[in-house]
């Protein structure tokens, strides 16, 4: 099957249940693979954009809670509350000022109140029912407050270098696409969909993290591979030996690769009700 007609497929399956299990042994360190890679992007653009003392923050899927603790930890705000649909990892590791809600975003009512800040990164790329999600997002933002979202950016195409890791990356994004109904194509438009949701001040950069043998972010994207191989061998796009050889070759010096960008994006509530 070739990837254009593989593409017209999207699976109905859930993140944490089709693939990422949170049972599953090692899926804490993947995710804290992945924290160690982007956890201080987040963290530099969210001081700059003046999050700090006073600040009532909601972090949305907040996997182990890297962020939420830092925002209390770090930036110094009054409280975190972290919502996940599967909360052992922040259960784990209690932490004054910090809440934790076992919820499922894609449910409007999950989440009561409103946040100075609310922020999702790597959610809605994973969820089929995102135009609904943003809207839930945008309305739990206080007046005057901020929602900061960050996905992935698919920097693989068919003028990428045939590389073992660039095979393994597009056979991961179709088989995630088919098992659970991922989508990065739309992430660049997070400005225009934040601005047409009615927030003000909007703005997004793009950062990718180098990949180097070793580091955590090969290490994330090599468990990331184990951890989705079966959905990965069902497009056909590639077999174990190539998921293998995708695997050594990140941790190799070999690698010359372009990691995933991480998009961030951001907007304002208009102190004025809309």
């Amino acid at each position: 099957m070739t990837a254009a007609r593989h593409g017209d497929a999207v699976g109905d399956g859930r993140y944490g249940e089709a693939v990422f299990r949170p049972e599953q042994a090692g899926e804490g360190e993947r995710v804290d693979f992945g924290a160690l890679a982007y956890d201080d992007i987040t963290m530099a653009r969210l001081r700059a954009l003046g999050v700090g003392p006073g600040w009532h923050c909601l972090d949305v899927g907040a996997g182990t809670g890297t962020v939420s603790r830092r925002l209390l930890e770090e930036a110094g705000v009054a409280s975190v509350l972290a919502v996940d649909r599967d909360t052992r990892f922040l259960d784990a590791r209690p932490t004054p000022g910090l809440d934790v809600l076992e919820a499922d975003i894609t449910d409007p009512q999950s989440v009561p109140g409103r946040f100075s800040l609310v922020h999702a990164r790597f959610v809605l790329m994973h969820l089929p029912a995102r135009d609904r999600v943003l809207g839930t997002l945008t309305e739990l933002v206080a007046p005057g407050g901020l929602l900061m979202l960050s996905d992935a950016v698919d920097l693989t195409s068919d003028l990428t270098p045939g590389t073992p890791y660039s095979t393994a990356m597009r056979a991961m994004w179709q088989g995630l696409r088919d098992t659970i109904g991922t989508d990065v194509s739309w992430v660049p438009s997070y400005p225009r969909l934040l601005r047409g949701a009615g927030l003000v001040s909007v703005a997004a950069e793009i950062r990718v993290p180098p990949l180097t043998p070793g580091s955590p972010l090969s290490r994330f994207w090599a468990d990331t591979w184990e951890r989705s191989r079966a959905a990965m061998l069902a497009t056909g796009l590639v077999d174990d030996a190539a998921v293998d050889a995708a695997v050594r070759y990140l941790g190799s010096d070999d690698c010359a690769a372009l990691s995933a960008g991480m998009l961030t994006a951001w907007g304002r509530r208009p102190r004025e009700s809309r």
